[in-house]
This record gives C-alpha cells, sequence and structure tokens, in this order.
C-alpha cells in the first residue's frame, strides 16, 4: 500500500512528514535563524541603541532598498503601519474610498480604516489569487468618472483615492496591468508587498510598480525581525515625508522637541533591525530553499485530485505559502481537520474582507473568483528546510 498516495488525505500528511524528517509537529512557516542574528543582537545591545536610532535600522534601509531596486527604503515597525503612512502619504482621508481585494489579510482593511476611509472590494484573478485587472477595469468604467485629475465614484460621490492590491502568499498580481489602469484614472497605487519579499514580476521586485510598497517582516514571514517592516518607493518627497510622519513628525535637533504635524510612533527599533539584517544576508538562500520545496509538492501533486498553485506567468515567487486547490468546501474542511489533528498544521483562506462585520456595508461587485478560491484553498507547510 502506497503510504504517500497523493489522492488521500493521510498520503499528503505521510510526504509532508517525510519531507520534514517526520516531525512531531509540522508548522506552517517557522523562521530560520542560521547567520549572524545573534552576533548583530549582541552588538546591538552592547552599543546600548535598541530602540528607533542605530547603525541596523540605517543598514537595513540602505540594504532594502538595494535588494528591491528601490531608490529608499523606510523602516517601520509592521507592516500594517507601513501601510497607514502609505495611505496618508495618498492623502486618504474621510471622504475617500480605496479599492482593494476581499483576499487579503485584514491589515489591509484596517489601515484604510484608520484613515477613516471606505474599501471598495474587487474581486481577484484564479491564477493569481491577486487583484484583477479586468475586474477593476469594469467596475470603474460602469462606476466611477474622472473629473479634476481626481477618481469620483459615480454612486457615493466620493473620491477613489487609492488602489491596495496585494501579492498573495508571495505571487504577484498583474501589476504592470493594474497600474495602467490607476494611472489612467488618477488613483494613486500602492502595493501590499507585505508577503512576497524576493518575488520578481517580469524581473522586477514587487513594490516597485506603485507609487510606494508595504513590506512586513512579522514572525512567519520569509525573513523577520520578530515584527517590523518597510515602505519603498522611488519618490524623493514621499520618502522624506514617511520618514517624518514615522518619527512622531520630530523637527531634527540636538535636543529640542518640536513636532510640526500629528506624527507616529512608527520607527522600527535597532533590535529588530539588527535581527533583519542578518536575515536578508540568507535571503537568496531560503528562496532558492522554499522554490525546491514547491518544486518537490509540484511533483507529488501532479496526477492528484488536489491542484497545486503554481507561481503566475511572468512572476518568480519566493512561495511564502505554498497553497493546494480542493474540490470543494467539504473537502477542504475534512483536509484542515485531519491534517492539523495529525501535527501538520494547515489553514485556509482569510474569510474574505466584505463578510466581517466592520466592512459587510462596503461596496463590492462581483466576487466569484475570491468565493471560489475561499471554498477550496488550503495553505500547507512550507517553512525553508536548512
Amino acid at each position: 500500500m502506497n503510504t504517500n498516495n497523493a489522492n488521500t488525505n493521510l498520503g499528503v500528511i505521510n510526504f509532508i512528514k517525510s519531507i520534514y524528517k517526520n516531525k512531531k509537529f509540522i508548522p506552517l512557516h517557522e523562521p530560520k535563524f542560521l547567520g549572524n542574528e545573534k552576533n548583530y543582537l549582541n552588538e546591538c545591545i552592547k552599543s546600548t541603541f535598541v530602540s528607533s536610532a542605530g547603525k541596523f535600522v540605517d543598514s537595513l534601509e540602505e540594504k532594502i532598498a538595494k535588494y528591491t531596486g528601490t531608490k529608499y527604503s523606510i523602516a517601520t515597525s509592521n507592516g500594517t503601519s507601513a501601510l497607514h503612512i502609505s495611505l496618508i502619504l495618498a492623502e486618504v482621508d474621510k471622504d475617500c474610498e480605496v479599492i482593494t481585494q476581499p483576499l487579503t489579510f485584514v491589515a489591509t482593511c484596517n489601515a484604510i480604516s484608520y484613515c477613516n476611509a471606505k474599501p471598495i472590494f474587487i474581486d481577484v484573478d484564479k491564477d493569481t489569487m491577486g487583484l484583477s485587472p479586468t475586474a477593476l477595469r469594469i467596475f470603474l468604467e460602469n462606476n466611477a468618472k474622472v473629473k479634476n485629475k481626481q477618481c469620483i465614484n459615480k454612486k457615493t460621490n466620493k473620491i477613489i483615492k487609492a488602489c491596495v492590491p496585494m501579492h498573495t502568499y508571495g505571487h504577484s498580481c498583474k501589476i504592470d496591468e493594474i497600474k495602467k489602469i490607476c494611472d489612467e484614472y488618477y488613483i494613486f497605487l500602492i502595493e501590499d508587498a507585505a508577503e512576497s519579499v524576493g518575488t520578481l514580476y517580469k524581473g522586477r521586485h514587487t513594490g516597485t510598480f506603485g507609487k510606494l510598497g508595504a513590506i512586513s517582516f512579522n514572525g512567519n514571514k520569509i525573513i523577520t525581525g520578530g515584527g517590523g517592516g518597510c515602505i519603498i518607493t522611488n519618490n524623493k518627497t514621499l520618502a522624506k515625508k514617511a520618514k517624518h510622519l514615522t518619527t512622531t513628525s520630530k523637527i531634527p535637533h540636538k535636543w529640542d522637541f518640536n513636532h510640526d504635524m500629528i506624527g507616529y510612533n512608527y520607527r522600527m527599533p535597532n533590535l529588530n533591525a539588527a535581527l533583519l539584517v542578518a536575515q536578508l544576508e540568507k535571503l537568496d538562500d531560503f528562496i532558492r530553499n522554499k522554490r525546491n520545496l514547491a518544486n518537490e509538492y509540484e511533483k507529488f501533486f501532479k496526477n492528484s485530485d488536489y491542484i497545486f498553485f503554481k507561481e503566475p506567468k511572468n512572476t518568480k515567487s519566493n512561495y511564502w505559502l505554498n497553497s493546494i486547490i480542493l474540490k470543494n468546501k467539504n473537502q477542504r474542511d475534512k483536509f484542515l481537520e485531519e491534517t492539523n489533528s495529525s501535527g501538520v498544521m494547515t489553514r485556509p483562506i482569510w474569510i474574505l474582507m466584505n463578510k466581517l462585520s466592520m466592512f459587510k456595508n462596503s461596496q463590492c461587485e462581483d466576487l466569484q473568483n475570491s468565493e471560489w478560491l475561499y471554498k477550496r484553498v488550503v495553505n500547507i507547510p512550507s517553512s525553508v528546510r536548512i
């Protein structure tokens, strides 16, 4: 009897246990600390600069900018704060609406709410799980008009100020097509690249197509500082203001505490940055390892009833979280129950944002792809195996 049968839940469980050396519990995605983490942390502690100033914060910003191919990087306390500041820089407020996708982590919509704005939910593409440019164009053609270089929602008469697509599970959406549409309608494009550090679309790093990109370094991401995030941009003015806002809008001075606008204590601590500088040194190794894992999964599920989600066309994905697509919600729920009961951590897609009580009255279009994916997609263990 083949106990690694790709058509049975037990077979999948046994296969995952075999590639992770039969560990008693296999997490979905655990961090790996294999380089200079302890050395840099000790150096940071000895320096006594453990808060929001120090050489590791400066170094991280330089290295992230270089890695992503952008001119500027601003280190933040987490990915949500990076999104929040990005929306403020886009001048999003209570009179505005922001287009995003319902298939996302709640932080995307929370950041919009922090600005007292309302989200508009547009469907995703099945082949990317990210915002669909086709659905975006249809919505705008039917519901929006451009007046004085502003996009106006004909239904609410509010300004559609920004668009925040997400690169889901590390896979790029069709971001160049989305950018073209946003440019046509004078919509400020912010990429939620929280999950896609190291992912390339048409040879270019995700987060660099929009005016701003927001990245997360949370504990479950491909590299982590235990927390942290950053904003990336090629716009000097936006970068300067982002750094000012994240440091409580304090006017630089040797001793005086003067602030010229409402600011935020969103600067990344040097301690987190020290960890991240070491992690960044291993990022390419992590991506190679994770892409090898994805290749093993793809081969295992090749002739299976479970469909392995492969990187979209034109994308070189970091494969942050590997995913499989099951036949229906009943099969999905049974798979989730059996895997998690067997010590193999799996999880479904987040509950769609338009289904959450806070956002249930938000404007939505046809979300058939999001609904279809929600009922079928499961994330399977994706940790680096080094």
